[in-house]
């Protein structure tokens, strides 16, 4: 049913007159956001209820943060099924700049997914690399004014980049294959040697997560998390820099809400139990807590955002976030720096809310789709002060 409705909202998009663009210097707070077809990004001025609408040629945009100051945009341009090239570029998508050079490998066996720019100024990514039928995903850096590629792993199984909010830290998923296991915390029984004249028994394995941190000088590295089966997903940091939350899956599509703290050896802290499907996962302003994007949680089959608190069976004390909104198959919750608003998609469309009043604001119709929306940082200062 949702299918359809996306479907048909896309084919009604067809008829949609192009709303203004804004000629004005923006001033923030600002969103950026993927149009529904990803050939353009949008830019949303609070300050004026304003849209600014960039084009970087006939490629699929995917727009990911905004620099440090609040005056560039991260984003990456993709042919097809290409792999993907990171730009940035200023707010009137002038300078359009490459940000990683490397010279390794040919053109279109190498591209870049899910870039993250530190507060410090490095930008973390996957670096995917192609060869032959082969393809691997390390966890690399460029500095803010990009060059070529540092790289901070070295399996080449790595995902998910997120660096802490003082940009001290970074957190990414390390993929290994491994034995299965008969339960969540058992490996498998060794299998016996085959009888003679039989043929030898398949082990079956499986490819799972753990969670790693790293120090941004590249100096201290540590498994976060060292699960001897299932997979960890969607780690995210609390504001304050001490925890990361994360989903734990024992198995695909089966998940269970995590957090723990950011030292190696620590124990985590199992906060959900009863399997549920998790498409979000982030914090409250105030590290209180962690607001979860959950389907088929409590009894409720529609994915809704609840409020998961840190102690406690949350399967018994998470409470629905804004349950007075009516947010109906909501994801990608985001707070904004100053914990004033949150923006977040419900049934596709994309919504503003004002925390203090209750106010909310349906975004135009162009931001609808599948994506998170991006703030811009509390040190953006508008469009005028930008160099």
């Amino acid at each position: 049913m949702m299918k359809r409705f996306f479907l048909l909202a896309i084919v009604s998009l067809l008829a949609l007159p192009v709303f203004a663009q804004t000629t004005l210097p923006l001033t923030g707070p600002l969103l950026a956001i993927n149009t529904v077809d990803q050939d353009a990004i949008l830019l949303y001025d609070m300050a004026n209820d304003s849209y600014r609408e960039l084009h970087f040629g006939n490629r699929d945009h995917f727009v990911w943060d905004f620099s440090p100051d609040g005056c560039r945009i991260l984003f990456t341009l993709a042919d097809g099924t290409e792999l993907p090239t990171l730009y940035s570029a200023k707010l009137d998508g002038s300078d359009q700049q490459p940000m990683v050079e490397y010279s390794d490998a040919p053109v279109g066996e190498w591209g870049v997914w899910e870039p993250d720019w530190s507060p410090t100024g490095k930008i973390a990514f996957t670096m995917i690399r192609n060869d032959g039928d082969e393809r691997t995903t390390h966890i690399a850096w460029v500095p803010a004014e990009g060059g070529v590629p540092e790289f901070y792993s070295v399996t080449g199984s790595e995902y998910t980049p997120i660096w802490s909010n003082d940009g001290q830290w970074l957190v990414y998923v390390s993929y290994s294959e491994r034995v299965a296991g008969a339960n969540v915390f058992a490996t498998a029984v060794p299998t016996s040697e085959p009888a003679p004249g039989q043929a030898e028994v398949q082990v079956s394995l499986l490819n799972e997560a753990d969670a790693w941190v790293v120090s941004a000088d590249g100096e201290t590295k540590y498994a976060l998390t060292n699960f001897p089966t299932g997979s960890v997903s969607m780690p995210r940091w609390s504001p304050d820099g001490e925890l990361v939350g994360f989903v734990f899956s024992p198995s695909g599509n089966n998940d269970t809400v995590w957090m723990i703290a950011n030292q190696a050896n620590s124990i985590p802290t199992q906060l959900s139990f009863q399997w549920h499907l998790a498409l979000d996962l982030t914090w409250l302003p105030d590290s209180t807590a962690m607001i979860g994007a959950l389907r088929d949680f409590k009894g409720v089959t529609a994915n809704l955002l609840y409020q998961v608190p840190l102690v406690g069976n949350a399967d018994e004390v998470a409470t629905q976030y804004l349950s007075e909104l009516s947010l109906s198959h909501a994801d990608y919750p985001r707070f904004s720096p100053d914990g004033r608003y949150l923006v977040t998609r419900s049934a596709y469309e994309l919504m503003l809310i004002d925390l203090q009043t209750r106010q909310v604001t349906s975004l135009d119709a162009r931001t609808l789709g599948n994506t998170p929306a991006i703030w811009s940082p509390e040190a953006f200062a508008g469009e005028a002060a930008c160099d």
